[in-house]
């Protein structure tokens, strides 16, 4: 099933620009991020390869338990698509599957939700056969309960967003072959994990630091891992190309070696079922010893994304538990008056260009600083034939000054 998922991933690829009409809905409090809130299902639209033809904000009082919107928005929405050429509606919400079908009844045109809506995108973006996996398994739990009626979720063999994955393969698939898939997919991830833990493992063993790279996505977080580690990982506009979690080795300030993770971007109002189906993307998150969390310093709405990462790191378990150095990025195109607003609210922050490679120097040293671990200050003459002594020093700890004298080698500094 892998191989023709995303055999059939490739060819519905190279079809033709869907049609969007996408539909915000916003609710009592949230009446001041409405335009924040279209803005950004745009984005995720056109990172799903979707053309917006059309934008409605449905504010809503309560929720209609049939079609989620009621009647009065829903007729609207539907003279809006009688109005404009539409291929597909896309609601920048939840819907149960009762909701979505009774919602197509009655705009005759397909339409999907958010949570499809992400994990088309996810689709598009993951690389290793890890992540290929876990797209998969979240596709199939998302689609398991909404096998109902006519099975109209797995029925659409036209393509498009929403429909990339194994709801694209055959619909006689039953549940029960769904489901063993399913504990086939969590044995394979498993694995999977159990290796990363055998590597972290070996990693604290010689006393490694890891570092994650955090942030709301385009941020600049690949950026900045390129720009630190000479990586070629893929950086793009689109939302969330990073979706494999890639490692790679720095050298801190005081020469000692650690391993800096960027991960998949983190978005305001993720579903939770994603989170979930995720973690072993975020999992170095999780274990990591510091995290490095970036800002895009050009963002006008900075403040709500940065919260919104910390929501993220709160579902995951990881809360105020870590220390975080926060990088203000993309300071090249950021105005003053933003960068004075960011530094007044976010405390000893580090501001940098990942683009232009400024203010790296003074990012390392801080996280240096942070992984540095609590160790007694000592002083020391090695004699020459023991010279060997000093690699294990820096390994294990800090040398702050090394004077080379007739009768050996002293230093100052912090180990144990």
């Amino acid at each position: 099933m892998l191989h023709n998922f995303w055999s059939l991933l490739a060819i519905l690829s190279e079809r033709k620009m869907e049609r969007v009409l996408s539909v915000t809905v916003v609710l009592p409090n949230e009446k001041r991020k409405a335009s924040t809130y279209i803005k950004e299902l745009r984005m995720l639209v056109e990172s799903a390869g979707g053309e917006v033809v059309g934008e409605l904000a449905v504010e809503l009082r309560e929720i209609n338990p049939a079609f989620y919107l009621t009647r009065g928005k829903l007729a609207e929405l539907k003279e809006l698509i009688d109005n404009t050429p539409v291929d597909l509606v896309v609601f920048g919400i939840n819907l149960k599957a009762s909701q979505q079908r009774n919602i197509e009844d009655v705009l005759g045109v397909k339409t999907i939700d958010y949570t499809q809506l992400i994990l088309d995108i996810f689709a598009r973006h993951a690389h290793s056969l890890e992540g290929k996996m876990q797209v998969e398994l979240a596709q199939l739990e998302y689609l398991l309960p909404r096998l109902t009626g006519k099975g109209i979720m797995l029925s659409r063999l036209g393509g498009g967003i929403g429909t990339r994955g194994p709801g694209e393969t055959k619909l006689e698939v039953d549940r029960r072959r769904i489901a063993q898939r399913i504990n086939k997919l969590k044995r394979e991830l498993e694995r999977y994990r159990a290796h990363r833990e055998r590597i972290r493992s070996s990693r604290k063993r010689v006393e490694i630091p890891t570092v994650s790279l955090i942030g709301y996505t385009s941020a600049g977080k690949s950026t900045l891992l390129n720009a630190l580690t000479l990586a070629e990982q893929k950086v793009s506009d689109d939302l969330f190309t990073t979706l494999d979690p890639l490692a790679r080795r720095i050298y801190l300030s005081d020469g000692r070696v650690a391993i800096l993770s960027d991960t998949v971007g983190f978005i305001d109002r993720l579903p939770h079922n994603l989170v979930e189906a995720f973690k072993a993307t975020l999992e170095e998150v999780v274990f990591s010893d510091a995290l490095i969390l970036v800002i895009d310093g050009s963002d006008g709405d900075w403040d709500r994304k940065r919260r919104a990462v910390f929501r993220v790191l709160d579902e995951i378990g990881i809360g105020n538990n870590k220390p975080i150095l926060t990088a203000i990025n993309k300071i090249d195109i950021a105005p003053e008056f933003l960068l004075d607003e960011i530094e007044k609210v976010v405390p000893n922050p580090v501001c940098i260009s990942a683009f232009k490679r400024e203010g790296l120097k003074e990012l390392m040293e801080k996280l240096t600083i942070l992984l540095s671990p609590v160790l007694p200050y000592k002083e020391a003459l090695i004699p020459y034939s023991q010279a060997g002594i000093l690699a294990r020093i820096r390994q294990k700890g800090r040398i702050v000054k090394e004077e080379y004298r007739e009768d050996g080698i002293f230093v100052k500094g912090y180990w144990k």
